[in-house]
């Protein structure tokens, strides 16, 4: 007899109806223009400061920006919750569209707020609540989004499907990456400090209503018989099947800890070229931009091998690589200081790390069942995330300042990377090709 959804994590419905390669990209894209609001503010920190928290301390300056950024982290838990579990009862496609409707709202008002000279220190509240619901929707969209990859996609391809929501982010720091290098190549630098930066995230905007017409067209994976009840009582009992799953969702929390220290080192090359290194604005840009690009392709690398030779080991290896090479590659780039250390030097830590990563969404979502698995990744990420994501440009711009030493970033980098490599050394083989023949039945 099949076993269901409570017994194999692995079990997808037969009902479920396969999804088209434009459905994928409508959640792969969907997800992309999140992360593109939330990339961007990291890209112009300083600007913000400026605009919100003028101040005759350029250090202040840039970190009352950056605990605004991080005030986004704060309520990405909540957003997990909620609208992770709302996609447990009502199903993937009304979460992802909720969530991209709030996301909608808060890349508009941040890009429309006055500055701090013109209304006062109403200037930086409104900043803080527009962060907020950013990451509440943000919070809320990656659970569904990964659950939505996964059930869409044949067994024999879930590691590389999946890959695209990492693939996506990476997509997001690309694309944001390049408004920036464009607005500072044709923007003067007090342009650029003015209004240049508004434009990035209306950009953003603007494409919002076209991300809810994709989304709207996606077909439901969650079928009625799969679907949490809504009821409190039953909805309580979600969370104790969570709990049955405590071990994963532990060991997930850090992995996607360490991954999260890595993304935002990454993104935080362009403040620390600019802050630190004192590099052209126009070099500091692509210090984010050529990265990411190396993780777009190692994302979607790492998830179809390990289609072919399991999650464990396309997770393990480079992951190990990425340790030994942090501190020798970050020593190069603070001591000569030039565009080629910065951009290889990055770019090859980039690809080992997200090598790694692409094969742990679909190995974390593989591992829960289908009743849980919105609210399951949901929670496990945004938590994560708030803890280590919301702190790490804070951190590591403490760290310079009270050290004097540029090497700060690549020593938090390494411990975030050891600490995630640990976590995926104990995360059992999930992959179908490495357990069992995939069964006819399941949907392709």
């Amino acid at each position: 007899m099949c076993p269901g959804p409570s017994e194999d994590p692995n079990w997808s419905a037969p009902s479920a109806p396969p999804a088209k390669r434009r459905h994928i990209f409508a959640a792969t894209l969907g997800n992309a223009l999140e992360f593109y609001d939330f990339v961007t503010y990291a890209f112009f920190a300083i600007q913000i400061g400026h605009a919100f928290f003028p101040s005759k301390n350029a250090f202040a300056s840039l970190m009352l920006s950056l605990a605004t950024f991080g005030a986004g982290f704060l309520t990405r838990p909540i957003g997990g919750i909620v609208i992770g579990g709302y996609a447990d009862r009502a199903g993937r496609r009304a979460a992802l569209t909720l969530s991209f409707t709030l996301i909608g709202v808060s890349v508009a008002a941040l890009a429309l707020i006055p500055t701090y000279d013109q209304i006062g220190p109403v200037a930086p509240a409104l900043a803080v609540i527009a962060r907020m619901v950013q990451g509440f929707s943000l919070g809320g969209e990656v659970g569904p989004n990964t659950a939505y990859l996964l059930e869409a996609s044949a067994p024999h391809r879930r590691g590389l499907v999946v890959a695209w929501q990492g693939a996506s982010q990476s997509i997001a720091s690309v694309v944001g990456a390049l408004v920036g290098v464009g607005l500072a190549a044709v923007l003067s630098h007090a342009a650029l400090e003015s209004f240049g930066w508004r434009i990035a995230f209306l950009l953003g905007a603007v494409t919002v209503p076209f991300g809810l017409i994709l989304r709207r067209t996606m077909p439901e994976t969650l079928q009625p018989a799969e679907r949490d009840d809504s009821d409190q009582v039953k909805a309580a009992d979600g969370f104790v099947r969570l709990r049955q799953h405590r071990r994963i969702l532990v060991l997930g929390s850090l992995v996607v800890g360490g991954g999260t220290v890595s993304t935002y080192v990454t993104n935080y090359m362009t403040t620390f070229a600019q802050s630190t290194l004192h590099m052209d604005t126009g070099i500091s840009f692509a210090a984010t931009l050529v990265p990411n690009a190396a993780s777009l392709v190692a994302f979607l690398f790492g998830g179809w091998l390990s289609d072919r030779l399991g999650r464990r080991p396309v997770m393990i290896w480079p992951n190990l690589v990425h340790v030994l090479i942090t501190l020798p590659i970050f020593y190069w780039i603070v001591t000569v200081r030039t565009a080629q250390a910065l951009l290889g030097g990055m770019a090859v830590l980039s690809f080992a790390s997200s090598m790694a990563y692409g094969p742990f969404y679909a190995a974390l979502s593989e591992s829960l069942p289908m009743r849980v698995r919105g609210r399951g990744f949901a929670t496990v990420y945004a938590t994560a995330i708030a803890l280590f994501g919301g702190t790490t440009q804070l951190v590591v711009t403490w760290l310079i300042h009270v050290s004097g030493s540029a090497m700060a970033p690549g020593g938090y980098l390494l411990v975030g990377n050891m600490m995630g490599l640990f976590a995926m050394t104990l995360i059992p083989e999930s992959a179908p090709a490495r357990r069992s023949p995939p069964a006819s039945s399941q949907p392709a």
